[in-house]
């Protein structure tokens, strides 16, 4: 048979067209699916460092439909295809067979049967159910035969099973795990599954109280084919038929509510596996919702409580706030939010002045009634010390000893090491908060302030194991996304980043003997009782109390207060947020004691009555660990030689008593007013004894005034009868048994014996205070008098 040209280009062109046309087909095929194929909002999901879910929010679209699932569990997967299809793992897509059935039904019967794949309902559902017209069919067979030759089969089966509905909002296997039965999809029976495998064909039927028998049956009929199939034995089959059916949806876990909404702010739609320790996160709820019972006895309604690992710096448990009412602000978290410090920033106040070499720990700090340009500081108990030694004012929290010890490291300096911490809300200038900063005239918050203690414990350790090395970036901000890149804590150095180990150490040590609440004052003769540096804090008015403390291992912050600021009696440190603390502490696991820095510390000999180092005159004397940089502080000032009689009652020298009868004493003396204070506490302090007549006295202080200081005011309030009230004034002697003269502008006003407090009620005006003791010693002071308005 032969063709003419023609014949043969007619038959090449209409060639060209089809090959054009399967070309495009094939191109319009391999370019069919969106991508993604899945454009849904999705909830978020929060999950534990072992897997668990801790929370969940819903999808911006008002679903409840949690990020696609990474495998389908065997049960279900069993049950599901053979419900749906069968052949899943063999058709191309479409099954032809069920599809010729399912048209046949259709054209010869009333009702309607379906012949889709699973392949096919990924892409119905990608398409968010279009009409079922035989076109869209036509479509969803196109597009699902490119899903075939694009995914493998175990993706296309997960797709179904995260994206399928489930009745009402509730979308994806995992969602309706949780919503129906209160499990993770991983753990479903038999029975549980075969009764999901069912809804998404029918998602009407999970109505509660309807539509029950008609579930039942399609769930029986699913068992008793997998029966059958002999995919279950007759027990297990036996055992499923008895299960109860799914029926309203339950509440999701909630057990970190808090940080859940964080987790959705920051990472919305997706699921977060978080460093948070389940077990202990549990504990840790529990133990808020017992003191969250007792504190709302008192009307405190807001808690908060963080912790965390020391060395990684991740986050193990995290509780922001009570499990309280609306009305009481439960949707805060208060970790978050700053917060008046109290006395929590005490301890860095104290490292600070031991790593600057500017004190020994147990140095005798002043704590005698102090004003500052018109900033009187008080103890809590309202009492005065005379002196203490630092460790003791820090394990008592003394506020005088603070503000003095602050005023005389420069509270400057002291801000700038706060920035070095990363106190993030002291963020004003140093000026601004002056020497009440150390007393909760600055705000931090509940995380800010947990970090740096677990840095300071972070930098403790390290150098410990490190050959006496530090890390650049040790007050770094802790993680709670476990698939975080690990902390950076910067190159190594020989220098620490803010504080040596020895400073750190000796401040931890003095932290570990702060009392602790009832309960627990007797915790050393427990052997499940573990050491704990920790410090309490209480903001003016009652309105925040804090109780944060360090082991090797874990750091624990607490906050005890009302949310809207409200101050309460009894809203302490101790009383209110310490219980917390140590309930904490007693669910975690040994954590031991931090190792001694020896490379950080120095043996020195020390004045056992002073806390200095050991002077010429210092008769009792010990060998301790003191940080390096203590070498540079002073030998003991209180410690001096002194001549007495030979009855030893009486101090001589050789102006009026021979030399060869004098005897030589070391004497322990602390200045007028510390004296005055520090006497009445401790019986075995010996005071002075007098000189005797006619011994000349030569530059020995005897008398200073305790109220009013140098360049103080002296503010007079009115009463409510709006009288002016009297002013007390105070003066401190040697010698107790000394009459004092008093005088105001040279006009006596009085005398006092043994007390030296005179109250008197002077005008308005500038004057100068005189005294005049029995032995003539006088002393003066400018003072200015006003009314207080």
């Amino acid at each position: 048979m032969k063709f003419d040209k023609t014949e043969i280009k007619k038959r090449i062109s209409r060639h060209k067209i089809k090959l054009s046309v399967l070309l495009v087909l094939f191109v319009f095929w391999l370019f069919c699916l969106p991508s993604p194929l899945f454009d849904v909002p999705t909830a978020t999901v929060a999950e534990s460092s072992s897997g668990q879910m801790l929370g969940a929010r819903i999808a911006d679209d008002g679903q409840w439909r949690f990020p696609q699932m990474d495998s389908v569990p065997h049960r279900f997967e069993k049950c599901i295809l053979y419900f749906e299809d069968e052949h899943f793992y063999w058709h191309p897509g479409f099954n032809p067979v069920s599809i010729s059935k399912a048209l046949w039904n259709n054209l010869t019967s009333d009702s309607r049967r379906g012949g889709s794949t699973i392949t096919q309902q990924v892409i119905r559902l990608s398409r968010q159910n279009k009409g079922r017209t035989y076109f869209e069919k036509l479509i969803e067979i196109f597009q699902a035969t490119r899903l075939e030759a694009g995914f493998k089969k175990k993706s296309i089966l997960n797709l179904y099973v995260s994206y399928a509905p489930f009745g009402g909002n509730v979308v994806g296997l995992e969602t309706a795990s949780w919503r129906y039965f209160g499990i993770p999809a991983s753990e479903l029976s038999w029975g549980q599954s075969a009764a999901l495998a069912v809804l998404p064909n029918a998602p009407s039927l999970i109505f509660p109280g309807k539509n029950e028998e008609i579930l039942k049956q399609k769930r029986d009929a699913l068992l008793l084919k997998l029966f059958k199939n002999e995919v279950i034995d007759e027990t297990t089959y036996q055992l499923a038929l008895d299960e109860n059916l799914p029926g309203k949806p339950l509440p999701l876990p909630e057990f970190v509510s808090h940080l859940t909404e964080k987790i959705r702010k920051e990472h919305p739609g997706k699921r977060i596996e978080t460093t948070i320790d389940f077990s202990l996160q549990q504990k840790v709820n529990n133990i808020v919702k017992e003191q969250n019972y007792i504190l709302a006895q008192n009307q405190i309604h807001n808690l908060a409580v963080l912790v965390l690992d020391v060395n990684t710096r991740e986050v193990l448990a995290y509780v922001g706030n009570s499990p309280t009412t609306r009305e009481h602000n439960n949707f805060v978290d208060i970790i978050e939010k700053p917060r008046s410090t109290g006395s929590i920033l005490k301890p860095f106040l104290f490292a600070s002045i031991l790593d600057a070499g500017e004190i020994l720990p147990n140095t005798l700090v002043a704590d005698i009634p102090t004003s500052v340009n018109g900033y009187t500081p008080e103890n809590f108990d309202k009492k005065f010390n005379g002196a203490v030694p630092a460790s003791v004012a820090l394990s008592r929290s003394l506020n005088i000893p603070a503000v003095r010890m602050l005023r005389d490291f420069g509270f400057q300096r002291f801000y700038n090491i706060l920035g070095k911490i990363n106190q993030k809300a002291i963020d004003k200038p140093a000026d601004y908060y002056g020497l009440s900063l150390i007393l909760g005239g600055a705000e931090s918050s509940l995380w800010d302030i947990t970090k740096a203690y677990a840095g300071m414990a972070s930098t403790l350790n390290f150098f410990n194991i490190s050959s006496s090395e530090y890390r650049k970036n040790e007050f770094v901000e802790p993680i709670y996304l476990k698939n975080d890149e690990k902390i950076d804590f910067g190159k190594i150095q020989q220098k620490p980043s803010v504080w040596n180990g020895g400073a750190i150490y000796e401040a931890f040590e003095a932290m570990e003997k702060v009392n602790r609440p009832n309960g627990e004052e007797n915790w050393e003769f427990f052997t499940s009782s573990q050491p704990i540096a920790w410090k309490t804090g209480t903001s003016y008015g009652f309105k925040d109390a804090w109780a944060v403390g360090v082991t090797p291992k874990y750091a624990i912050g607490v906050w005890v207060g009302n949310a809207d600021g409200e101050g309460r009696p009894g809203l302490t440190g101790i009383q209110a947020a310490a219980p917390v603390l140590f309930d904490v502490l007693n669910v975690l696991p040994q954590s031991g004691w931090f190792n001694i820095p020896y490379d950080e510390l120095v043996e020195a000999e020390i004045c056992t009555k002073s806390g200095h180092l050991a002077g010429l005159f210092c008769e009792e004397t010990k060998q301790v660990w003191i940080p390096k940089n203590g070498t540079r502080t002073e030998a003991c000032p209180y410690h001096q030689t002194i001549f007495l009689n030979a009855s030893e009652n009486l101090r001589v020298n050789s102006s009026c008593y021979p030399l060869s009868e004098m005897k030589q004493e070391n004497w322990f003396v602390l200045p007028p007013v510390m004296e005055y204070y520090y006497a009445q506490l401790h019986p075995e302090y010996k005071v002075l004894p007098p000189f005797a007549p006619n011994c000349l006295q030569e530059g020995e202080k005897l008398m200073a005034f305790i109220y009013p200081k140098k360049n103080e005011a002296v503010l007079l309030p009115k009463n409510f009868d709006e009288n002016v009230n009297e002013v007390i004034f105070k003066l401190a002697h040697r010698s107790p048994e000394t009459t004092v003269f008093w005088y105001l502008d040279s006009k006596y006003i009085g005398k006092t014996e043994t007390f030296h407090e005179l109250a008197v009620s002077p005008k308005p005006g500038n004057y100068i205070l005189t005294v005049v003791d029995s032995e003539g010693n006088e002393l003066k002071e400018k003072i200015e008098i006003q009314i207080l308005q």
